[in-house]
């Protein structure tokens, strides 16, 4: 809003009737009644407890407070004594493309937990940091070759140097000259799209999650082995603990990034022995990547032997970053940056596409169509030659979507995932004992969002089990009107500001 709208801004009486509001557009004028709202203070005062969340959840119902001796009503809360008879609640969503405020939160849980399982903390003894781990990088294997950029001594170099009249089958160049710059809409796209490998990649994204499994049971294996013992032997000495992120490349196909740890066999609390050391780690990563193959399910299109692709990185983790290393703060902040990215980075939507009545079927019986989206699987008024995404996204979302309609890969949920561009597994993940668990993290600032709420309410101090919460909530709605939004972006920026000042004096 620049100074010249505000001027035309009146909250006084033009007439007999109030403001008049002709002329204005319609955000500046919802603007202008919420700030003027009698409720405005305490809608704020919401907003700024969601953290300023993009998409908040209203209920409505009500909350008691009861001390569970003596029976006296501690607290009551009803959302009827709201000006606006509801109250806001975060929406929780981890993806920085949806909630900016709710992402923020999802990462510094994951990087907390990370951390503990790195330097201990958070339930995880410090000793932790002494056992053997690594940071490994597993990647998706090439379906065709895609623009590019490459650098070499801090020089940019050609996109894919190869003979300029040599072309492809199609007669399109097998190669690029161009040095692509970073914002370059190219990047990530095929060479040529004809001789790419969709299928085959959708295919590999959909299994990306069955390929991570047999990965952690073909690496305890490897390990065993080179300790020269029996599976069952090295299970009664070693445990092998991990957390893992996976992370969209430009292509649309999914790496992880994993840090992998060796314990004893009671977890993060228990020193793993002698001859379990970073060495046996690292030798057991390489053979248990190459090892591990998953073969799609039959089908007149051919069958695939999926596996992790060529490059594999493994780096050693250290107290202090070296040169070649990678420090424990240095990796809970690489993972849990990540954590909260979606497939948006590769050109595609972050939201479903199938029909939410027959989930990407089309019908709803063997002999009836759906008439939510009359047969098209699609969600009403969507098109996929519509859809705002790259012409590559958009071919993997259509692939998707034909795979999705054969009877061999209905386990895989394509349509339901092509927004995904096939994958539909957990972007972070980690083994029972690594660390905490972002459950515990929560019920932690729960407690003390709760604790806080008591001393502001001049409630006394009681013992968990000495007090009893009856409470009954109902949805009553979602979102902002788009004036609200405009005030909630605004809010938002004041607590991230709060919040990063804070930071800034806890590390000073």
């Amino acid at each position: 809003m620049n100074d010249k709208e505000e001027a035309h801004i009146t909250t006084e009486p033009n007439g007999p009737e109030g403001p008049n509001w002709s002329g204005h557009p319609q955000w500046m004028i919802d603007v202008a009644q919420l700030i003027n709202d009698p409720g405005y203070d305490r809608w704020r005062s919401m907003v700024a407890a969601t953290g300023g969340c993009s998409h908040p959840i209203h209920l409505a119902g009500e909350s008691t407070i009861i001390n569970a001796n003596t029976g006296e009503v501690l607290h009551d809360y009803r959302t009827t004594d709201e000006v606006r008879g509801y109250l806001l609640v975060a929406c929780g969503n981890r993806r920085a493309s949806v909630c900016p405020s709710c992402s923020r939160v999802y990462q510094g849980d994951t990087f907390q937990l990370i951390r503990a399982g790195l330097s201990g903390g958070k339930g995880t003894p410090e000793t932790v940091s002494a056992h053997p781990r690594a940071f490994v990088t597993l990647t998706a294997p090439s379906f065709g070759p895609v623009h590019t950029r490459r650098e070499k001594n801090g020089t940019l170099r050609a996109c894919r140097p190869r003979n300029r009249d040599t072309v492809c089958e199609h007669g399109r160049p097998i190669g690029c000259h161009t040095r692509h710059e970073i914002g370059d809409e190219r990047l990530g796209q095929p060479i040529c799209a004809e001789c790419y490998d969709y299928t085959g990649a959708v295919l590999w994204q959909a299994h990306a999650g069955a390929l991570w499994h047999r990965f952690t049971l073909e690496m305890r294996r490897t390990l065993a082995a080179e300790a020269g013992l029996t599976r069952t032997a090295f299970a009664k000495q070693v445990r092998v603990s991990f957390a893992k992120v996976a992370e969209y490349q430009r292509r649309g196909l999914v790496h992880f990034h994993a840090v992998i740890r060796l314990d004893g066999p009671e977890g993060s609390t228990d020193v793993p022995p002698l001859w379990a050391d970073h060495d046996l780690l690292v030798r057991a990563i390489t053979p248990a990547v190459r090892r591990v193959t998953v073969r799609t399910p039959a089908s007149g299109l051919g069958r695939w032997n999926l596996t992790w692709g060529d490059q594999l990185d493994i780096r050693p983790i250290v107290l202090d970053q070296g040169a070649d290393e990678l420090s424990e703060r240095a990796v809970a902040s690489y993972i849990a940056k990540y954590a909260t990215k979606g497939a948006e980075a590769s050109g595609t939507v972050d939201h479903r596409l199938s029909c939410p009545v027959c989930k990407g079927r089309g019908r709803l019986c063997l002999t009836a169509s759906c008439g939510h989206c009359h047969g098209t699987g699609l969600k009403p008024g969507l098109h996929l030659d519509a859809l705002p995404v790259s012409e590559h996204a958009r071919r993997m979302i259509r692939t998707c979507w034909e795979l999705g309609a054969r009877r061999e890969f209905t386990a895989l949920r394509l349509r339901p995932w092509a927004h995904m561009l096939g994958f539909r597994g957990h972007f972070s993940s980690k083994s029972r004992r690594y660390s905490t668990t972002l459950g515990d993290l929560r019920q932690d600032r729960a407690k003390h969002r709760a604790a806080e709420a008591h001393e502001r309410h001049g409630l006394p101090e009681l013992a968990d089990e000495s007090t009893l919460v009856l409470a009954h909530w109902r949805f009553a709605g979602s979102g902002y009107t788009p004036g609200e939004a405009i005030m909630a972006e605004h809010i938002r920026h004041c607590v991230s500001q709060a919040r990063a000042i804070a930071a800034k004096r806890e590390d000073g």
